[in-house]
């Protein structure tokens, strides 16, 4: 018997559905159906979909919180740490091929929706934007560190967002290791 919550299981099937087909072409049914409940059992936990997206919200931004802490324990060195956020395109590979992104998709589909929740959806970028500008101040870069953040953020976006356009898993390997060759060049320009 699973200890999670009903409540749970909506929103990690919401956060799955949310991925796959778009938070716009999911229904409450869609949810309903996949975690196997009554649509009556549902609204007794959300009255909303708005409600369900700002909890699917809520949960990446608490994963991306573990994930950016597993790699600040892990990574003896700032390189070693941006070394994990490069590297989590080849982790994610299956999913971004089929989907992309799932930062970027919601982040880009609440835009064009004008959507309330787009600011709230942009913190997971904010938050990935703030650890990385860390890292690259703590390799000495002081100054330019927000925009070397930038730079890998924009470019890891660029990969999910075309590897899936012509899939492409090639395309991934390629990007990658041009990433981490640049990171090592910017390691060794470092100020400190």
């Amino acid at each position: 018997m699973s200890d999670k919550t009903t409540r749970d299981q909506i929103i990690e099937a919401a956060d799955r559905l949310f991925y796959q087909q778009g938070f716009d072409h999911t229904s409450f049914a869609d949810i309903a159906a996949f975690v196997k409940i009554s649509r009556g059992n549902f609204y007794y936990h959300f009255k909303s979909k708005d409600e369900i997206l700002d909890a699917v919200i809520a949960l990446r931004l608490q994963n991306t919180k573990k994930m950016l802490k597993q790699w600040e324990k892990d990574g003896a060195q700032p390189i070693d740490r941006i070394g994990s956020f490069i590297h989590i395109l080849i982790t994610n590979q299956a999913k971004i091929l089929l989907y992309g992104c799932p930062v970027g998709t919601l982040s880009s589909e609440l835009a064009k929706l004008d959507h309330k929740s787009h600011a709230e959806a942009n913190q997971i970028f904010s938050l990935c934007r703030n650890w990385l500008g860390k890292q690259f101040a703590a390799l000495g870069h002081g100054d330019k560190a927000d925009a070397l953040a930038m730079h890998i953020l924009a470019r890891s976006q660029g990969v999910a967002t075309l590897s899936s356009a012509f899939q492409d898993d090639k395309f991934i390997a390629q990007e990658v290791a041009q990433m981490c060759d640049w990171l090592q060049l910017h390691a060794k320009n470092s100020t400190t």
